[in-house]
């Protein structure tokens, strides 16, 4: 058996370890692995971007809808199209927050938007609001994709829709403006959709 002396010799003299390095190895291996820990938690963090009110992709709809009579929130409607079904939710507490939509597929969770309608707001307090939701989304997952601007007046119906695209790991999150007016009539809203890729 050889002993520890005779180990750190033999190492020394087949080039394994410099004593005169050590000690620097030893100052810059901590810090290094700090760096790559934080690197490694914060690329993790932006790579998991979890739909909102605490659910996660692939969520039965049994998960939710218990989750949704917890909250006291009212399923207004069901609907079945093709290989997915559709929950339009009233009743959750979020400032401004109209309706979500829930989107299953195979029975799990794959699609969450957030409908915020502001009835007494001007269209400048739209675009304000859409530019603090943009700021943050930009600051937090990287400059968002314009995915749409569009101004539509050949109809008596105006139509506005402006949006943007975010792709963080496997979830796509895109926020819309969207308004149309005819006359009088007027509705506008913002769109905030969360999908599962």
């Amino acid at each position: 058996m050889q002993t520890r002396q005779a180990k750190m010799t033999t190492w020394k003299a087949n080039g394994v370890i410099n004593f005169k390095q050590s000690g620097a190895i030893q100052r810059i291996l901590p810090t290094g692995l700090i760096v790559f820990l934080l690197s490694v938690s914060h690329t993790y963090a932006v790579e998991e971007l979890l739909p909102p009110f605490g659910f996660r992709w692939n969520d039965s709809m049994a998960r939710v809808e218990a989750v949704l009579h917890g909250a006291k929130a009212k399923i207004a409607s069901r609907k079945t199209t093709e290989n997915r079904e559709v929950w339009t939710v009233e009743g959750l507490v979020h400032p401004g927050l109209k309706r979500t939509l829930f989107t299953f597929k195979q029975r799990a969770l794959i699609a969450v938007e957030l409908q915020y309608e502001y009835p007494d707001w001007t269209i400048e307090r739209y675009n304000q609001r859409m530019g603090e939701i943009r700021k943050y989304f930009d600051d937090k997952y990287g400059t968002g994709k314009l995915v749409s601007r569009s101004r539509d007046t050949d109809t008596d119906v105006i139509q506005t829709l402006v949006g943007y695209q975010w792709m963080v790991g496997a979830t796509m999150l895109e926020l819309f403006y969207f308004s149309a007016q005819h006359d009088t009539l007027l509705y506008r809203t913002i769109t905030v959709d969360y999908k599962a890729l």
